[in-house]
C-alpha cells in the first residue's frame, strides 16, 4: 500500500515478531470501526504469506462459505466447501494448509463468523488443543464489536490463555493525528484535531495541502460529507446496540452540557434506572464517552460524562444544531457565518485534552514525575464562588501537579499565574485537600499556552517553585 503508516510501527513490529517465533501463535486485534485495524494488518503482513477474510453481518453458512472460496481463490488451490461442513473442520483446514513456508490467518469481523460467538470460540480452541508439528503460524482474530472480542479472553471463556498477543487499538492522540494531517500551521493542526479527532478515516478526508475550512465545510458539514455521514451511522454499525434511538438521546443531551447521570435521564426523556447505566457504560466502553470526577473526589460524589471523541464534540455542537442551514445554504457560507465564530471556545475545550494527551507524550523525554491520576477540578469555593483549574493532577510520588491552559493568540501576563495560584488558595481555605500540597514549593507547575508567554509571567511563576513547565504549540509539536 502506498499510503504512509502512522503510529501503528509498535504493533506493526509484534505481529511480525509472532510470526517470526517460527511457532503456532494467535492474536486478538479490536476497537471501534474506522480506526484502522485493517490498514494496520495490510502493513504488517504481505499479501503473500496471509490470508485475509472479512467476516459478513449474514449466516453462518454464507460466510462458511465464502471463506472457503476465498481461500481457494487466494491460495491457487481446490477447497471444496462440501468437504468442510462444520467450523471446526474449517479451523482444522486453516491450521493445516499449506501456502508456503510461513502462513498467516486474517479472520476480521470475527464476531460476524456465526450467530453463537461462544460456541464458535469453543470449535477454534478443540482444533488449536489439537496437536500438530509447530510451524510458523499466526492465527489473528481481529473486529470491531470491542465487547464481544474482549470477552474471549474473558476468565472461563473459551480462548482464555490462548492468545500469544492482545491489542486493543485506539484513535490517534493530537501528535499522531497531525502526522496524518500536517498543516503547515500548529494552530491548523489543533483546529484538525478539535474538529475531526484521532479516527483515521475521519482524517483521510483532510487535504492538508488546502484550507482546512474546505475539508470541513466539505467533509463534515455539508449533508453529503463523508465524514458527517459516518458520525451520524457510527451507532447504527455498531454490534449489539439496540434502540438505538436511545443512545443517541443520550449523546446528545452529553454533547449539550448535561454531565451528571440525573441530567442526563432528565434531558434524554429516558428512566434514570439500570438502562441508562447500561447504555452509558457500553458508550464508554466504545469510547464515545468518559467519565471522570474532580481530582480528590468522595466516592458518593458523582460522576461527570463527556464525549470523548472530539469528532462528535464538533458534530453536536455544530453540525447537528446547524442542521436546517446546512439544508438550505451552501456549508462553506455556514462555516464562514456560524462555524468560525464558535470554534476557539470548542477549542478551548479540546486544547485541554491535547494537554494531558501531550504530558504523557512529552513526560518521559523531559523526565517528568510520572502521574497516578490525570484530572482537573470545577466547582464552588467555600463562599460559593465558582473555581476551576484545569490542571489538577497527583504524581506518583505524591505531589500534585496544577497548571492551567489557555486557546491564547497572544503571550499571556504573569496575571493568569497569579490567578491560577490564588485560586488554588481559595481551595486549600475550603478544605480540599490536594490544594494544600499544590501550593507546596516542591509541587510542579504546568502551563499549556497556545499563543505562549511573556517574560514576566515566566518570572514570576519560577518565584518559589522547583519545577515549573510552560509548553506552547512548538512544544507541542
Amino acid at each position: 500500500m502506498s499510503e504512509t503508516l502512522v503510529d501503528r510501527e509498535t504493533e506493526v513490529a509484534e505481529l511480525r515478531g509472532l510470526l517470526a517465533a517460527g511457532r503456532r501463535r494467535m492474536a486478538l486485534l479490536y476497537g471501534r470501526r474506522r480506526v484502522g485495524k485493517t490498514f494496520l494488518l495490510a502493513h504488517a503482513f504481505s499479501r503473500a504469506e496471509a490470508f485475509y477474510y472479512t467476516a459478513a453481518h449474514t449466516t453462518a453458512e454464507v460466510n462458511r462459505r465464502q471463506l472457503l472460496e476465498d481461500l481457494a481463490r487466494w491460495s491457487g488451490q481446490p477447497v471444496a466447501a462440501e468437504d468442510y461442513p462444520t467450523w471446526r473442520s474449517v479451523f482444522r483446514l486453516l491450521l493445516d494448509f499449506r501456502a508456503g513456508e510461513r502462513l498467516v490467518v486474517i479472520l476480521d469481523e470475527f464476531q460476524y463468523l456465526a450467530d453463537d460467538v461462544g460456541a464458535l470460540a469453543s470449535d477454534l480452541n478443540a482444533v488449536w488443543e489439537e496437536r500438530r508439528a509447530e510451524r510458523p503460524f499466526l492465527l489473528v482474530l481481529s473486529g470491531s464489536a470491542v465487547g464481544t472480542l474482549e470477552a474471549l479472553d474473558a476468565g472461563g471463556a473459551p480462548l482464555h490463555g490462548r492468545l500469544h498477543w492482545k491489542h486493543l487499538l485506539r484513535p490517534f492522540d493530537y501528535y499522531d493525528a497531525a502526522r496524518m494531517v500536517p498543516f503547515r500551521s500548529l494552530r491548523d493542526r489543533v483546529r484538525a484535531y478539535g474538529i475531526f479527532g484521532g479516527t483515521p478515516r475521519y482524517l483521510a478526508a483532510v487535504d492538508a495541502r488546502r484550507p482546512l475550512a474546505e475539508s470541513v465545510a466539505a467533509a463534515a458539514l455539508s449533508p453529503r460529507g463523508e465524514v458527517r455521514i459516518q458520525v451520524e451511522t457510527a451507532l447504527d454499525q455498531e454490534t449489539g446496540l439496540r434502540e438505538v434511538s436511545k443512545y443517541r438521546a443520550v449523546l446528545s443531551a452529553v454533547a449539550e452540557g448535561r454531565t451528571t447521570f440525573n441530567e442526563i435521564a432528565q434531558r434524554s426523556g429516558l428512566e434514570p434506572d439500570t438502562g441508562l447505566r447500561v447504555r452509558l457504560e457500553r458508550l464508554m466502553q466504545l469510547g464515545f464517552v468518559e467519565a471522570r470526577r474532580n481530582l480528590g473526589a468522595q466516592r458518593r460524589e458523582p460522576w461527570r460524562y463527556r464525549l470523548a471523541d472530539p469528532a462528535f464534540v464538533f458534530h453536536y455542537g455544530f453540525v447537528a444544531r446547524l442542521e436546517a442551514e446546512l439544508e438550505r445554504g451552501d456549508a462553506r457560507r455556514v462555516f464562514a457565518k456560524w462555524v468560525a465564530p464558535g470554534l476557539d471556545a470548542h477549542l478551548g475545550l479540546v486544547f485541554e485534552r491535547i494537554a494531558e494527551q501531550a504530558y504523557y507524550r512529552l513526560a518521559p523525554r523531559r523526565k517528568l514525575p510520572t502521574v497516578r491520576e490525570w484530572g482537573r477540578w470545577e466547582g464552588k469555593d467555600r463562599h460559593g464562588e465558582p473555581v476551576e483549574v484545569d490542571i489538577a493532577t497527583l504524581l506518583t510520588d505524591g505531589r500534585v501537579l496544577t497548571g492551567a491552559v489557555k486557546w491564547n493568540t497572544r503571550p499571556v501576563g504573569p496575571e493568569v499565574h497569579a490567578k491560577h495560584v490564588a485560586d488554588v488558595g481559595r481551595l486549600a481555605e475550603s478544605g480540599v485537600a490536594w490544594a494544600h500540597a499544590a501550593l507546596r514549593p516542591d509541587a510542579p507547575l504546568l502551563y499549556v499556552l497556545a499563543g505562549g508567554a511573556t517574560e514576566a509571567f515566566r518570572r514570576a511563576a519560577a518565584v518559589g517553585r522547583r519545577l515549573v513547565e510552560v509548553w506552547t504549540l512548538k512544544e507541542l509539536y
